[in-house]
């Protein structure tokens, strides 16, 4: 079955009420980092903080009443399953969810809180797929692909329709890509109501079925490896969401997870939004320079969920400031006695750098019992401050004997 313009324009109908039709900002702050006016679609709003919302409720809401009555299950790495807890919940549906053993805690838990019935299996969601069919057979539940499902596609693109109504005249926008429904929803909407704007996806580096399966020309099976972008860490792309994408898509392109990480905090910073890895990759393609046709043109970058682990959120803050060049680690070497440290610090004061943390090594520091190696991790302005760090520390006669070099995902970077 094939999804058309007129199911997206029925789906956004169906849907008015149930989900909430988010904001398409403009970001001043981010227009001016990267050069080109820069729209904000702040899907990590919706009520179980992703675009997941739009499709699961449109499949729910085209359901027998048999179906209904038996209820749904589905695979799912979290923002899948929440959004069918949620309006299962709303429209008295009951909801079974098959979580892969990655799947955060967190969603874990709120798909409980929501009245679903969460089950653990798989390392990933192919795996975790296999037990969900088995209920299908042994339940006969209705089962709810994430992505691949007509109806879950012609949901997803009802984002498309909106975010021309709020953004006329926008030449591009940057959509992340997992299983590609969203990219094929929103792709055939905004194809079949404005052809010349662009579509453009972004997948992580380590899970890149995407674009592999645009380069095999059929959808392919990709190795995956742990991402920041972990809603996005599909083994292979759905089929019928792959045959839409292919026609509707401009381009394709990669991230690193250092870019990832950035593009979180710069979110964070500049547009007091918490958004997960997977929502920020448009932004970390930006910052990356893997897009810079765009320049000084409109573009729209879909924040498509907010569920980042608390837990893992710290850590990737702390590794964007290390990519940004604003956190430095070096290894220096000190006299072993009163004062040696003082120095040490009174220099990194000196250079206007901040401590974080100190760390001693005497037992694996070398013969000379008279020294000490001390890591120092510092907070610096960037990357540039870190090199007049460094000067300073060699004009005060202390010996640095290693150091680590910033993250290569600056602006302008790979």
């Amino acid at each position: 079955m094939n999804v058309t313009l007129a199911d997206i324009v029925a789906a956004r109908q169906r849907l008015r009420g149930g989900i909430y039709e988010t904001p398409c900002r403009e970001s001043a702050a981010l227009s001016e980092l990267l050069g080109c006016r820069i729209y904000c679609k702040l899907e990590y709003l919706q009520r179980t903080g992703s675009f997941k919302e739009r499709g699961a409720r449109n499949a729910l809401l085209q359901l027998p009443p048999d179906q209904r009555k038996r209820g749904v299950i589905a695979a799912s790495a979290g923002n899948h399953a929440l959004a069918l807890a949620f309006h299962g919940r709303d429209l008295g549906i009951a909801v079974t969810v098959v979580m892969p053993q990655m799947a955060p805690l967190i969603k874990q838990t709120r798909c409980r809180s929501l009245g679903a019935k969460v089950l653990i299996a798989g390392e990933n969601i192919a795996e975790a797929k296999e037990t969900a069919d088995s209920f299908v057979e042994s339940e006969g539940l209705t089962y709810i692909h994430g992505f691949d499902g007509a109806e879950v596609i012609a949901g997803q693109g009802t984002m498309g329709l909106e975010i021309l109504d709020q953004v006329p005249d926008a030449d591009a926008i940057v959509v992340p890509v997992g299983g590609a429904g969203l990219i094929a929803g929103l792709g055939r909407a905004v194809k079949g109501m404005s052809p010349h704007v662009q579509v453009i996806g972004v997948e992580p580096d380590r899970a890149r079925s995407f674009f592999d399966s645009l380069a095999a020309g059929r959808p392919v099976r990709s190795t995956l490896l742990p991402t920041l972008a972990d809603g996005l860490a599909v083994p292979q792309v759905g089929d019928r969401a792959f045959r839409i994408a292919q026609e509707v898509v401009d381009k394709a392109v990669l991230v690193g997870e250092e870019s990832i990480a950035l593009a979180i905090l710069r979110l964070i910073e500049l547009e007091k939004g918490v958004v997960e890895g997977g929502g920020a990759v448009p932004l970390a393609a930006m910052l990356a320079g893997k897009l810079p046709e765009l320049a000084g043109k409109r573009v729209v970058l879909v924040l498509c969920g907010g569920n980042i682990d608390p837990t893992v959120l710290g850590r990737v803050i702390d590794h964007g400031l290390v990519a940004d060049g604003r956190v430095t680690q070096f290894t220096a070497v000190i006299p072993d006695r009163p004062g040696g440290l003082a120095s040490l610090t009174a220099a990194i004061a000196k250079a206007g750098g901040s401590v974080r943390e100190i760390n001693h090594e005497r037992a694996f520091a070398g013969a000379d019992v008279s020294t000490v190696q001390v890591v120092c991790t510092v907070e610096v302005r960037d990357v540039q401050h870190i090199e007049e760090l460094h000067a300073l520390l060699e004009r005060s006669g202390i010996r640095v004997i290693s150091r680590t070099s910033p993250l290569s995902c600056v602006i302008g970077g790979s």
